[in-house]
């Protein structure tokens, strides 16, 4: 996928529960490096391409497709709209920003209204609660609304698309996780570019309704039945002022993709990582994780029987803001390693930790 496909993705909406938009592009996006593409009711897609031994290991590369956003809850008199949250959105980061709202008669434009700073005590200035937010859409009632196309339960997000800056950086909304769909792409390609196949399945599956609570992988991993699964996702990078690394941890942008360690990352799948990382020259960066990842990986890894699974994450600053920022150089080397992840595999490959 080529870094105008990954902006072109970034720039189609697909706020949690409204997916379908941002998947058919990532469909269109990897059929040509797959053998076929499925889906289910929900949404979910998958990329398979065919092992060369039916019975190694079925391999479930996983990221999840959809983004934060804003959701429609009332609309007044005056043709003003509460709104809340879709997924993890931060409140703090709305007052004065334009949003696109996706009406039954197309999108809308609109703004988060914010009082001037002539007008209010900035003594007791704090950040507005989602109760006090409002959009404001150019209608002076709710009949305006209504002919717009525009109702409870409108789903909005950000205006801001995705741009270049320097020499590999991409800024923009969603890259939490759109990323991740260019990682898998970038893996499928590179496998389905090899003179003979590796010996595993691949199912490259792009997940809705991550943010949510994970529902879209649990989905797919009860369906593809993988016997072993690598996660992507982003992580906080901890390199800007004003972070502390002794309580966060040290990830740093631009030095390779990070692999967490912790309950749900297998710990024979997280050293086949550390042996491809090592043998490929692939830089890649350590993270603790307790109780929970925060990601796929938690509902993936009790699917069912329990999947031996593995997370590698892109590092990312400003997360869930309109302002995410990655470096291109370590997703790319996020779908190096995957890739020889799933090479290095056999039949033997069983990750049992007591056998």
């Amino acid at each position: 996928m080529k870094t105008k496909n990954l902006l072109d993705i970034l720039a189609t909406p697909s706020p949690s529960g409204w997916e379908r938009d941002g998947q058919k592009l990532w469909i269109k996006n990897v059929n040509p490096v797959s053998d076929k593409v499925e889906s289910d009711p929900h949404g979910n897609a998958w990329a398979v391409l065919e092992g060369s031994d039916p019975s190694a290991p079925r391999v479930m590369l996983e990221a999840h497709a959809d983004e934060i956003g804003f959701i429609v809850r009332h609309i007044d008199e005056k043709g003003f709209l509460s709104l809340g949250p879709i997924g993890g959105s931060d409140r703090t980061l709305a007052s004065a920003r334009r949003v696109r709202l996706f009406g039954s008669k197309g999108i809308v434009q609109g703004v988060i209204g914010n009082t001037a700073i002539h007008l209010r005590d900035t003594s007791k200035d704090k950040p507005a609660e989602w109760k006090d937010l409002f959009i404001d859409i150019g209608a002076s009632t709710a009949k305006e609304v209504e002919k717009l196309g525009i109702r409870v339960g409108t789903p909005a997000i950000f205006t801001d698309d995705a741009i270049e800056a320097g020499k590999d950086r991409i800024v923009g909304r969603a890259l939490d996780n759109r990323i991740g769909g260019y990682v898998l792409a970038h893996v499928l390609a590179e496998l389905h570019a090899l003179r003979k196949r590796p010996a595993a399945s691949t199912f490259a599956v792009n997940a809705v309704q991550e943010e949510l609570g994970c529902h879209g992988a649990r989905m797919a991993a009860h369906r593809i039945r993988p016997a072993v699964a690598l996660v992507f996702d982003v992580t906080h990078a901890t390199d800007t002022p004003g972070i502390n690394a002794k309580q966060h941890g040290l990830v740093e942008l631009g030095h390779g993709p990070s692999i967490a360690h912790g309950a749900a990352n297998h710990p024979l799948v997280m050293q086949r990582l550390i042996e491809v990382a090592s043998t490929l020259k692939i830089p890649i960066q350590h993270e603790a994780v307790s109780r929970s990842t925060s990601t796929d990986a938690d509902v993936i890894y009790t699917s069912r029987d329990g999947i031996p699974c593995g997370l590698i994450s892109i590092p990312l600053r400003y997360m869930h803001s309109p302002v995410e920022t990655i470096s291109l150089e370590d997703a790319k080397n996020a779908a190096r390693l995957a890739a020889g992840f799933i090479r290095s595999l056999t039949k033997e490959d069983t990750f049992r930790v007591l056998d």
